[in-house]
């Protein structure tokens, strides 16, 4: 007998014994007037047990027997059932065995005998709660969040944010793509503002990342960096990957907060342009931030790295690619061919490979053992006026034969005649060409 049917039979009771009327009863017991008539009547047959539903504890009518459900078991404990859900399993034993059940009643089995867990008794996967790292520009969590940032007053969709692990503070820009020129952009501003950190966390992102080719084989040597990775490397600066988004939670739990705060903060300045939006994140909302959410770090010093006159940002901080000089002293590059200014010429310059790189100014710079070269692009139509004037070749008139004329060829014509070398001489030949 539960709580509620011992609470039912003292209403009961009191209205037996005439303490409260019947309608009183049936009001507290939020049942008909009838019902309670009728409960009155099973108190004198059945006392107590009147409370209790006669169905209660018994066997249903329609229940499956228990030789249906072990069969079903035994077929379901094969490995070749290893792994099924009840409602694939109810399908496949109603389809290959004629045993049709519901899905939660073989959910009700499968849990019995052990072949299923519910979602209550599953184990989630466990992220472990790491410790923040102790200095501040130790670590920094790199991201972009896509979000109506402006609610339909503008077109901005991505945030960048840079957020260190030992403090929470907080570096954000918002860009009009999420694109490996906008991202070097924003980590310039970072750079020159607070230096080189020790290491970036990111996600696995194409622009951090370089991905294996779907159905290629295997390679040896590892895949060449990014843009942004190669980068990484000229500036000395590790680089982690997260495998989940909750590796890096500090800078997902950003992007929660600002698309609630930030997205209301700048519908109140009616806030319509990225110029505008940029300006209320660095002057507003960023120090709001730093002295709502960020915290002290363990250790007082500060890793960030200072820039010194070997990091050229303006060149790192471009796509950079090889090209191999040919023996005119040009190279071609996203099919425009460039020239190399006579006066820059080095010796190993021709056949050797080159440093391109393509500023995000438009300007392409090119580079050999550490020294630019003065570079000119050659328009088509000089080429098509080469081309143009390049003279056609005519065959001599009694020497061979003209072009589609018919006839025999006369190369050959006196060529046994011919006085050839000695044996003296054909060895000496043969071993100067050696």
């Amino acid at each position: 007998m539960t709580q509620a049917d011992r609470d039912r039979l003292v209403a009961l009771k009191k209205a037996a014994k005439g303490l409260i009327t019947r309608k009183q009863a049936a009001e507290e017991l939020k049942i008909s007037e009838r019902q309670v008539y009728r409960l009155l009547a099973a108190l004198k047959d059945r006392k107590d047990k009147a409370v209790i539903h006669g169905l209660r504890g018994r066997v249903s009518n329609r229940r499956v027997s228990s030789e249906v459900e072990q069969q079903a078991i035994d077929i379901l404990s094969d490995p070749k059932y290893r792994g099924f859900g009840p409602t694939l399993a109810a399908q496949c034993l109603a389809k290959k065995h004629r045993i049709k059940v519901s899905k939660e009643t073989m959910r009700a089995w499968m849990t019995r005998a052990g072949l299923w867990r519910p979602k209550t008794e599953r184990v989630r996967e466990v992220h472990v709660w790491r410790q923040r790292r102790e200095r501040f520009g130790e670590l920094i969590q790199w991201d972009t969040s896509e979000h109506d940032w402006l609610e339909g007053r503008g077109e901005l969709r991505y945030l960048i944010t840079f957020i260190d692990d030992a403090t929470s503070r907080l570096f954000a820009r918002f860009v009009r793509h999420d694109s490996t020129e906008e991202n070097m952009a924003v980590l310039e501003q970072y750079l020159r503002r607070f230096g080189r950190p020790l290491e970036f966390y990111t996600d696995k992102a194409s622009i951090f990342h370089t991905t294996p080719k779907k159905n290629h084989p295997v390679r040896e040597q590892p895949l060449p960096p990014t843009q942004i990775g190669r980068a990484l490397q000229e500036l000395n600066i590790g680089w982690i990957a997260a495998h989940s988004p909750q590796a890096k939670g500090r800078v997902e739990r950003s992007f929660d907060t600002a698309q609630d705060r930030l997205v209301k903060l700048m519908r109140l300045e009616n806030i319509c342009t990225l110029e505008q939006a940029n300006a209320f994140l660095e002057n507003e909302y960023l120090p709001e931030w730093q002295s709502l959410f960020a915290k002290a770090p363990a250790c007082e010093d500060d890793a960030h790295r200072p820039l010194t006159t070997q990091h050229d940002l303006d060149s790192i901080l471009s796509r950079v690619e090889s090209r191999v000089v040919t023996n005119d002293y040009t190279l071609r590059w996203y099919g425009q061919t460039w020239q190399i200014d006579p006066a820059h010429i080095k010796p190993r310059l021709r056949g050797a490979a080159v440093r391109i790189e393509q500023r995000r100014d438009g300007g392409v710079m090119v580079s050999f053992e550490g020294t630019y070269l003065a570079v000119s692009l050659c328009s088509p139509a000089e080429n098509g006026t080469a081309s143009a004037t390049k003279p056609k070749r005519t065959p001599r008139s009694g020497a061979g034969k003209a072009h589609n004329t018919g006839g025999k060829s006369r190369w050959m014509e006196g060529f046994w005649e011919s006085r050839t070398p000695t044996l003296r001489q054909a060895i000496g030949i043969s071993n100067a060409s050696g």
